[in-house]
């Protein structure tokens, strides 16, 4: 589950941006190129079409998209479940995006995060408990009250750091 998530998410953030840059870069990449974006002479309400390119396309959520499916599918093929947090974060700005603009993909990013939080679930119920840590056998090495408010209460035996060491 959470694989495909990761796969999805990755193509999103590729798909928008290539098709992006597919479209709007033989329009406007002089200008991108010229420094002209540099000093914009338009405030940030009435941008040029060149700046708003920008925006859709380099400047967009896209990379970090990319960056982000890489980061779950990296996660997944060591055994690390993804945090929450990039499921909610994702379904929470998709679901705000869709609300904004329609039509879009935005159905695809909710079954990206409805794969991640289903493969989080699934993770967790098949989660083992950490196993235990061994007791170590200590003796007493204080006799008085001062000595025992300057020296530890209790050391281990040579017998029980090698068994730890053997164990580790």
């Amino acid at each position: 589950m959470i694989k495909w998530a990761g796969r999805i998410i990755v193509f999103l953030g590729v798909g928008h941006t290539f098709l992006a840059l597919l479209l709007t870069s033989p329009h406007y990449a002089d200008e991108w190129f010229s420094g002209k974006l540099w000093d914009p002479q338009e405030g940030v309400v009435e941008m040029s079409s060149a700046t708003a390119a920008f925006w859709l396309t380099t400047g967009s959520f896209g990379v970090p998209l990319v960056v982000i499916g890489l980061t779950v599918l990296w996660l997944d093929r060591r055994g690390i479940v993804p945090p929450l947090f990039i499921a909610w974060t994702l379904g929470a700005w998709s679901v705000v995006a869709a609300a904004i603009l329609e039509p879009a993909p935005w159905m695809l990013a909710w079954v990206a995060v409805g794969l991640l939080l289903g493969g989080a679930r699934r993770a967790a119920r098949h989660a083992e408990p950490a196993p235990a840590a061994p007791a170590t056998p200590s003796t007493s090495t204080s006799t008085s009250t001062q000595a025992s408010a300057s020296t530890p209460t209790s050391t281990p035996t040579s017998t029980s750091t090698s068994n730890e060491l053997s164990e580790v």
